[in-house]
């Protein structure tokens, strides 16, 4: 499968393909917009790859109750299999939001790396960014130990987030 083999490349070539595609031919300049394009476009084999999964756990027997007691195609589908995959279509988003949260390669490419607030069309600094180049002039440790730590906090406070939903979407 094409998705199998695209989960596969390494992020700094997604970086130069979205400095080609969205930076460059579709004209978004050095942005936060040209970043989360190219990152979305990173991750969506991953989630494809993982709710493709999610969705083959679901045991066959649960599709033959439900035709068995006269649901439809689209009614076993979006009542039956969908609410029991949730769990792994959410854990497939949450490794993805994982691997955006600590990405900076692709990011360089397309969103830049000025220490700024900016806005969607302009050019800023993720955290991940923050810390790498505040890392690599080498005397600032104590800052990118501490963006490291806030990028660590981000990520629990998701998987918790994303675990209380789980548990309400499972309940009801």
């Amino acid at each position: 499968m094409a998705s199998d083999t695209l989960v596969g490349i390494p992020s700094i070539v997604y970086g130069l393909f979205g400095y080609l595609a969205f930076v460059i031919y579709f004209g978004f300049k050095i942005s936060f917009l040209a970043g989360a394009l190219t990152l979305a476009m990173m991750i969506l084999p991953l989630i494809l790859r993982s709710c493709e999964e999610a969705l083959k756990s679901v045991p066959m027997s649960f599709r033959e109750a439900s035709f068995a007691l006269g649901a439809g195609n689209l009614r076993t589908i979006f009542v039956i299999i969908v609410p029991a995959a949730i769990p792994g279509i959410l854990a497939g988003v949450i490794l993805s939001i994982g691997r955006i949260v600590g990405e900076s390669a692709a990011l360089l490419y397309t969103s830049g790396s000025v220490a700024k607030v900016a806005g969607m069309l302009d050019s800023g600094r993720t955290l991940s960014v923050h810390m790498y180049a505040i890392s690599s002039e080498g005397q600032h440790i104590n800052q990118a130990y501490s963006t490291a730590m806030i990028l660590i906090l981000i990520v629990l406070v998701m998987n918790i987030l994303s675990n209380f939903i789980a548990k309400r979407l499972i309940k009801g």
